[in-house]
């Protein structure tokens, strides 16, 4: 039986600030910085990250590359009462493009253009983390870590992961406990890094889909052949999608003698 909802989601809640407030406390620090894009990882990650730590300790940051919205972004952070005095707005255009031509990415390379706007998005919150003597809360799902749907040393680097045990249905479930806005639940996922692009269309399936498969496979060790209440065929996609960025879990690979 394939049951991805979460049993006690209360106390998952609480888990998971008490997680946040540890961790900080353990590290000797404060403050938190966090990239939000206005996807609904960020917006609970923000919001569990707000109810652990306190408005005044969040210094959220934008990081929109040419005239991507960021209306959402600032309406979560808005919705959480953190003060604009906190707030950062990066634009990443210039370093991305410049960075661009001197690597000579075709203007048609978008996986290459979108793993430099990655990149430098992660120098940018973990060069304000040092400034303000902070840690990174990353926002990465389990979903999103065991398809390997995250660019290497950008998006997956962080200090601190709040969600990276939920996978992207139960991320969903936790936002309407925390009565998230809707619109953060009815926006397709997206990574931003290109026009129109959504998660669901690029790996060709829905999450919804993949987490049935992946709970089977994962957490309760199934064979491909034994997995149920998914088509055989996006199943197979699934499991596939898992083996061939494994690699992504695995570096570096390094000599031992």
């Amino acid at each position: 039986m394939v049951n991805l909802h979460l049993k006690n989601i209360k106390q998952n809640k609480q888990q998971i600030i008490e997680f946040i407030k540890k961790t900080y406390i353990q590290a000797g620090k404060k403050t938190a910085v966090i990239a939000v894009s206005g996807g609904i990882d960020s917006a609970v990650s923000l919001t569990l990250l707000t109810k652990a730590l306190g408005e005044t300790a969040v210094f959220p940051v934008f990081l929109p590359y040419g005239d991507q919205d960021m209306s959402a972004a600032k309406r979560i952070v808005r919705w959480n009462k953190i003060p604009e005095s906190n707030w950062r707005e990066i634009p990443i255009d210039q370093p991305v493009d410049q960075l661009a031509r001197n690597l000579l990415i075709d203007t048609n390379d978008q996986v290459r253009l979108g793993n430099v706007m990655a990149r430098v998005r992660m120098i940018a919150i973990f060069d304000l983390a040092k400034k303000l003597t902070a840690l990174v809360c990353g926002t990465e799902n389990k979903s999103e870590h065991y398809l390997g749907y995250f660019t290497r040393y950008g998006d997956s680097a962080s200090d601190v992961e709040p969600i990276l045990s939920l996978y992207k249905t139960q991320v969903r479930q936790l936002a309407q406990f925390l009565k998230i806005p809707q619109v953060f639940l009815d926006k397709s996922p997206s990574a931003g890094l290109w026009i129109n692009q959504t998660d669901e269309q690029e790996l060709g399936f829905s999450y919804e889909e993949a987490d049935r498969v992946m709970e089977q496979l994962i957490d309760q060790k199934k064979q491909l052949n034994e997995v149920v209440g998914v088509d055989q065929q996006i199943a197979k996609q699934v499991a596939d999608r898992i083996n061939d960025t494994h690699f992504k879990h695995e570096v570096p690979y390094s000599f031992k003698l």
